[in-house]
């Protein structure tokens, strides 16, 4: 009897359009953050969204909701200090304490809500096996969201980017712009986060924006190498998954850092 194949069972066919919504959120948002040497952003956010996850458990409501209302808010509250003129470290002090604080929120919102330890792991390292059509119909609207939203501030935001002093000389808002972006960039976490975790949201959305960066690519080619790094992480570690038995997320970091080294050694070669 032939084993059917994996793309023969729906929660699996789920999964794949899942990975692919959540890569073009990754690689492009990822691509930014980095750009604007905003990786403690990238790492800070899943994480801040873990918290409103957790109440919204102890809330009895569905954890997406508070983890995309969580982000948001410490994207707020991260943008707003990135208006001040102190120097970019306080802007990661800020961040920091930001992300310290809500996750002993979302300890204690667990331990009040006493749930289960699976209910835990599910927010910290995702549930993408788990995703039904109505979820699938959040994460397409918050990916068209989100893209649409980039492609607006795309060009402004990428002159800001690369040439901030230049920008801001033909009237720029660097910090208007800056919270606008930070607040796609936690819309975008909170539904990779759906696919990787709180956890490891960061190895998703960071491990090929860094390979693609590393090749110094134009930002259009930039951009897309990185969404299908993304990909590639994704849906290879789906595959492995299948056949290894080995949780998703194990693929996805694991494969982050070899895409980074894999970036490194053809820049060195060519």
């Amino acid at each position: 009897m032939v084993e059917p194949s994996f793309l023969a069972f729906p929660f699996m066919q789920h999964a794949f359009i899942g990975c692919f919504l959540v890569s073009l959120l990754a690689g492009s948002l990822g691509w930014c953050l980095l750009l604007r040497r905003q990786a403690f952003a990238a790492h800070a956010l899943p994480h801040i969204g873990f918290s409103g996850a957790a109440a919204a458990v102890w809330l009895h409501i569905s954890p997406l909701w508070g983890m995309i209302a969580t982000s948001m808010l410490g994207g707020v509250f991260m943008g707003h200090e990135g208006r001040s003129k102190h120097h970019p470290a306080q802007r990661d002090m800020m961040t920091g304490l930001i992300l310290a604080a809500s996750l002993g929120i979302g300890v204690l919102c667990l331990h009040e809500a006493n749930g289960a330890s699976s209910q835990t792991t599910t927010l910290l390292f995702g549930d993408v096996l788990g995703l039904d059509l109505p979820s699938l119909g959040i994460l397409a609207l918050l990916t068209l969201l989100c893209l649409g939203g980039l492609a607006l501030l795309w060009r402004p935001l990428l002159f800001i980017s690369m040439a901030p002093s230049l920008a801001q000389a033909q009237g720029l808002s660097a910090s208007r712009l800056g919270q606008l972006f930070l607040l796609l960039a936690a819309l975008a976490s909170a539904a990779c986060a759906e696919i990787a975790g709180a956890l490891l949201c960061f190895s998703l959305m960071v491990g090929p924006a860094a390979a693609s960066l590393k090749l110094g690519l134009s930002p259009f080619k930039g951009i897309l190498c990185s969404i299908l790094g993304a990909l590639l992480l994704s849906w290879g570690g789906l595959i492995l998954s299948w056949y290894s038995d080995i949780p998703l997320p194990f693929w996805i970091s694991l494969g982050g850092v070899g895409l980074y080294a894999l970036a490194s050694f053809l820049k060195r070669s060519f």
